[in-house]
């Protein structure tokens, strides 16, 4: 499977699944919007109530291995606006490490990335792969 901009005409009802190889950024909104999940290869008996989603995968975006340096530019308003700071590497909290106010937009260089709402890797998580994101509210993350 690759990706899936709208798999509703594939599952109307489907409450688990298995992912035999690769790693996979599934959603639950069509054309790879709203709430995200993670998923590497293993069983999810019950990924619904796993996930908190009352209706299901609405798109599926495969994340492909990347081999080789990881850059990234994050910004603090919408369009590229306010102070830019530049990540080659993980970081556990943007805010504490850049003293940031917000992170409205970005621009990936190099490698995919998976951003989370909450320092430390928590709470909702948003997936990029090399790009312009120009606004994250637009796209049903803000």
């Amino acid at each position: 499977m690759s990706d899936c901009a709208d798999m509703s005409s594939y599952l109307s009802r489907c409450h688990s699944c298995r992912v035999e190889s690769g790693c996979f950024m599934v959603y639950d909104r069509p054309n790879y919007m709203g709430n995200q999940y993670f998923m590497r290869r293993g069983e999810y008996s019950d990924y619904m109530s796993m996930m908190g989603w009352s209706g299901g995968i609405r798109s599926c975006r495969m994340i492909p291995m990347h081999r080789g340096q990881f850059r990234m530019r994050i910004y603090e308003r919408e369009n590229f606006g306010g102070q830019m700071y530049e990540l080659m590497d993980d970081c556990d909290s943007i805010m504490d490490r850049f003293h940031m106010s917000d992170c409205m937009s970005c621009n990936v260089m190099d490698g995919h990335w998976l951003m989370y709402e909450q320092a430390h890797y928590r709470g909702r998580m948003m997936y990029f792969r090399p790009g312009e994101y120009r606004n994250f509210m637009s796209m049903g993350m803000g």
